[in-house]
């Protein structure tokens, strides 16, 4: 039986000798696994390491990409970049020193909106992921950025002077009722307004706009409601309500007459009753300014009862179209919404130039060009006229107060001087007003036989007697100098920020100069002949038509 050592035993000097062997040897077996253990440790520490240079490679690369992408989208998105976005995009990556990394741009634009998208990626080569399967570690970049104008506001300015008459202005109803169509049909938010400006060689307001400005002189004739803007108006950015603005007369400045030494009878409709296709502001239901809609169906009906007629004047119906959109003209809008003229989904416009969700839209159309302007002056548009008119027989005489001795009363019809008006009864003959005078008779019959003949004793002094009297009766604006105000109105209105298509429609040489140098570019502006107007409008409202407007 072995012996057994009890643990309060001290132990002898064997017993310790074996012990101590003992645990020596097991530290010399431990040696080992810790070596093991210890590059176990290093190798993990290093992997480790590695892969977090890896991943700070890609997030620095990530980074600069991602920086750079959103950097450049939003400066090409930007409305106000004349540059082309795709350039832009480009620039901003060759800057940073990462052109080569940028796989994709696509722009998207419309007449009030532009949308810019980039990508980009680039190879971080990872040195120790791939020791994890990790082969491959890109670092992408995506970036779009847009800006949208939400409110869209739209003048047609329209030509509807004779020369379009028959396929032309056909032709126009078809293409400006299609666009009025694909315009607001993909407007589901009433955010699209559309007005009407037809002009010949006046723009007649309507009844409903004309009592809105402050217009003197009133002819008092039905439907004709036309303002002889003062040249100072196309400099300016709208149209006062408080300016003092003449009212266009009634009559007929344009027929010639007949300069023969002998009488031509005032009942003579070839040179002495006026012709209603010559007087500057011809009665009308029809052409007339049309205040913004939203409804095809009225805006349709409106351009379809368009009629050609008259002289061009391509100045004043620029300038009555930009006043349709100029926000001096919102506090009679309101008024307008309140009277249930304009639509009250409409109210608080036209918008400031400045507001970023709001764009102005012109699009000015004319077949020909200027045709010099002539008015009647102030001083022969209102009040009692010199000229009297017998109830019986229907003839006139001329009270000239300038002739010497008591026979101051010229009769044509007898050429003869007398005291009195003519009369051939009892009854007085009847003083007229210059309107009922231009109803009735043309200011070149006026001049030549009542002023020519009767002061006139030779050709000479008849032609001299006959201007002055002309001079005194009319006015005349060159066609030079309608080009001039065009300009002026055309430049103020785009350094206001409205933007300007023109349309040339089989327009002669500076006709089609003129809508040219007004539209706000090369680009906006479309020469067209026949059935090409319609391709001309479908242009204008494609980018329209793409509005998805948003708060």
């Amino acid at each position: 039986m072995d012996h057994l050592i009890d643990a309060d035993e001290p132990a002898t000097p064997a017993v310790k000798r074996g012990w101590r062997a003992a645990v020596q040897g097991f530290g010399r077996d431990e040696n080992g696994t810790m070596l093991v253990f210890s590059l176990m440790l290093f190798t993990l520490m290093v992997m480790m390491g590695g892969i977090a240079v890896d991943l700070m490679r890609y997030e620095n690369m990530r980074t600069a990409l991602q920086n750079t992408t959103d950097r450049s989208t939003l400066a090409a998105a930007a409305l106000t970049q004349s540059l082309e976005p795709e350039e832009v995009v480009h620039d901003y990556f060759e800057k940073a020193g990462l052109v080569q990394y940028l796989t994709n741009v696509n722009v998207a634009e419309g007449i009030n909106y532009r949308q810019v998208t980039a990508d980009a990626s680039a190879a971080t080569r990872p040195f120790f992921l791939h020791m994890i399967g990790i082969d491959e570690f890109d670092a992408p970049a995506h970036s779009m950025a847009e800006q949208r104008i939400t409110n869209v506001e739209i003048v047609l300015v329209l030509d509807v002077s004779g020369s379009m008459a028959g396929s032309k202005l056909v032709n126009l109803k078809s293409a400006a009722s299609e666009f009025v169509s694909t315009v607001l049909s993909s407007d589901s938010e009433d955010r699209i307004s559309i007005a009407l400006v037809p002009y010949n060689g006046q723009v007649n307001l309507g009844t409903i706009l004309r009592p809105k400005y402050n217009a003197t002189m009133n002819p008092h004739v039905t439907n004709v409601n036309c303002i002889d803007l003062p040249s100072s108006v196309y400099s300016q950015s709208g149209m006062s309500r408080t300016l003092e603005m003449p009212m266009t007369a009634h009559a007929d400045t344009f027929s010639s007459t007949s300069q023969t030494t002998t009488f031509v009878s005032h009942n003579d409709t070839d040179f002495a009753v006026p012709n209603a296709a010559n007087r500057w502001c011809p009665p009308s239901t029809t052409n007339v300014v049309r205040l913004p809609t939203k409804s095809i169906a009225t805006l349709q009906s409106q351009i379809s009862g368009l009629t050609a007629i008259g002289a061009t004047s391509i100045n004043a119906g620029l300038k009555w179209g930009t006043a349709m959109l100029d926000p001096g003209s919102r506090g009679m809008f309101t008024e307008l919404v309140a009277e249930n003229q304009i639509p009250g989904v409409f109210a608080g416009r036209p918008f400031d130039y400045t507001d970023d969700e709001a764009m102005k839209i012109i699009v000015l159309m004319t077949d020909g060009e200027h045709f010099a302007e002539e008015r009647v002056t102030n001083s022969f548009k209102s009040g009692i006229s010199t000229i009297y008119r017998s109830s019986n027989d229907g003839n006139y005489s001329i009270f000239h107060a300038s002739r010497a001795g008591p026979l101051k009363f010229w009769t044509p019809h007898r050429t003869e001087w007398r005291a009195t008006a003519w009369t051939n009864n009892a009854t007085p003959a009847v003083q007229l007003t210059w309107p009922q005078v231009w109803a009735a008779l043309r200011p070149s019959w006026v001049a030549w036989q009542m002023h020519a003949r009767a002061f006139g004793t030779n050709n000479a002094t008849r032609s001299s007697n006959f201007a002055t009297a002309m001079t005194a009766m009319r006015t005349q604006t060159a066609t030079t100098a309608m080009d001039s105000q065009l300009q002026t109105a055309c430049t103020k209105a785009k350094t206001d920020g409205l933007i300007i298509y023109g349309i040339a429609f089989e327009a002669p040489t500076n006709g089609a100069a003129q809508i040219a140098g007004c539209a706000t570019t090369s680009a906006h502006y479309f020469n067209a002949n026949g059935l090409q107007i319609q391709t001309a409008f479908r242009a204008i409202a494609s980018n329209i038509s793409q509005l998805r407007l948003t708060q």
